[in-house]
């Protein structure tokens, strides 16, 4: 983390719990504490500095529009979550997001918000605006 600079993946728990450590593996979500480095040689891994390309990516866009930030710890895994969710899913229902993040322990949020961050942005990645409810 330290020396390669990539620090916006979290170390919580050490043991898998937390989802602080999510990375994507070959597109799929993994806690990275529980990884040995032989099981990822070859495999793509994208952290959360690899998801945005020139500007940030639509979900950690919609993370900031909808307030979906507080502490920040437990942000980088859960986008990355939300991340695989919406690659093999760009339209889940509510209770579909809520499964998928179920993994992320967020202490400061109550997961209202990122629920709603991450039905917006699939919503605006499906090329549809924001509902009125």
């Amino acid at each position: 983390r330290e020396q390669i600079g990539l620090t916006g993946t979290k170390y919580g728990c050490g043991t898998g719990e937390c989802g602080a450590c999510t990375v994507l593996m070959d597109g799929k979500p993994v806690t990275s504490c529980l990884l040995l480095a032989p099981q990822a040689e070859g495999k793509e891994i994208i952290t959360i500095e690899g998801l945005a390309k020139e500007e940030l990516h639509p979900i950690q866009k919609a993370f900031v529009e909808e307030g979906a930030i507080q502490c920040g710890y437990c942000t980088p895994g859960m986008v990355l979550t939300a991340k695989a969710l919406l690659d093999r899913n760009p339209n889940p229902t509510e209770e579909e997001v809520r499964h998928a993040i179920d993994g992320n322990l967020c202490r400061c949020t109550g997961y209202v918000k990122p629920v709603k961050a991450i039905l917006s942005a699939a919503r605006k990645m499906r090329g549809k605006k924001k509902s009125k409810k």
